[in-house]
């Protein structure tokens, strides 16, 4: 799927600039804070000085236009894998040009996610407009997060698409089913969800209900003329896997002691007590690396995209 990307909802990943600041949990651990400042020389944080890419890499998203074009299909691009559109400390002049080359290039569909979703709006008028063919997603890791900013995404009107990237996932999340539905035809809603868990040496474990929760809550929408699924997901485990779960596999603890001992953060309780998403449950992990954890989620692929795309 991804023709120059690892990231496995893209084909294309597309950096105008390099530089952020953390603003979250989810920037925690954040891979591009990391890759920018040791690889490429880009300081992190609020004052630093934020790095335009070079004129060669401007040039990548027209050829990959002409070739959409040309084979009759559309290129999803990720773009600013490495900052953050909306960031305020971004000079405005560049994200005009960005917005004039998302217009310049018609055949691809840009995938803007981001932690700023209140300074969207504003920006985008400010840079002419939202073009046609942007997918606008937000960065959600926890309820928190989910109630403050979910509702600021559903009154940014102009995008395409509105999607939510929970990753790294850090807790459960539940979605009211009205930001969910289309109310009304061109009414806003979220279009798409994409669920993971966190990768790199620094990863916290993702309990696996947190992202079943998501999934049902996806298949589960319905409107008044029948079923309504939202398109879902889900990208990775993550550096951990589930290797039992108390209640399913060893139901009289024999492996307890030797579990709490090797892994003693990779164990979650639902204090709800059973008033939860699924329960109380308590799930033990071990760190197999992203590639061994795989991407199926109950033994299934889940791959869905906004207007059946692939």
């Amino acid at each position: 799927m991804a023709e120059n990307s690892a990231i496995e909802w893209t084909h294309h990943t597309f950096n105008p600039w390099i530089g952020c600041t953390k603003v979250g949990p989810g920037c925690d651990n954040c891979y591009a804070s990391d890759l920018a400042t040791v690889r490429l020389g880009v300081k992190w944080g609020p004052g630093e000085e934020r790095r335009h890419t070079a004129a060669s890499t401007w040039k990548q998203p027209r050829v990959w236009n002409r070739k959409a074009e040309a084979v009759g299909t559309r290129f999803r691009v990720f773009c600013a894998s490495l900052a953050d559109v909306f960031d305020n400390e971004a000079p405005a002049e560049w994200r005009a040009e960005l917005f004039q080359l998302i217009r310049e290039t018609p055949h691809l569909d840009w995938l803007l996610v981001t932690k700023r979703i209140g300074n969207a709006a504003k920006m985008a008028q400010a840079a002419g407009g939202w073009p046609s063919n942007i997918w606008l997603g937000i960065s959600v890791v926890n309820q928190a997060e989910a109630d403050r900013d979910i509702p600021k995404l559903l009154t940014t009107f102009g995008p395409r698409y509105r999607f939510l990237s929970m990753e790294p996932l850090l807790g459960p999340v539940h979605i009211r089913e009205h930001w969910l539905i289309h109310h009304h035809p061109g009414d806003a809603a979220i279009d798409w969800i994409i669920v993971g868990g966190e990768s790199g040496p620094r990863a916290r474990p993702m309990h696996p209900d947190w992202a079943r929760s998501l999934r049902d809550q996806c298949a589960s929408v319905t409107v008044a003329s029948g079923p309504a699924p939202v398109p879902f997901l889900f990208k990775q485990w993550g550096e951990h896997v589930t290797v039992f779960d108390r209640d399913v596999e060893d139901p009289d603890w024999r492996k307890c002691s030797r579990w709490e001992h090797e892994h003693p953060k990779g164990r979650w309780h639902n204090l709800a007590g059973g008033t939860g998403f699924h329960g109380e449950r308590v799930v033990y992990v071990d760190r197999v690396g992203k590639k061994a954890a795989g991407r199926l989620l109950d033994g299934v692929l889940h791959d869905g995209y906004p207007g059946a795309g692939a």
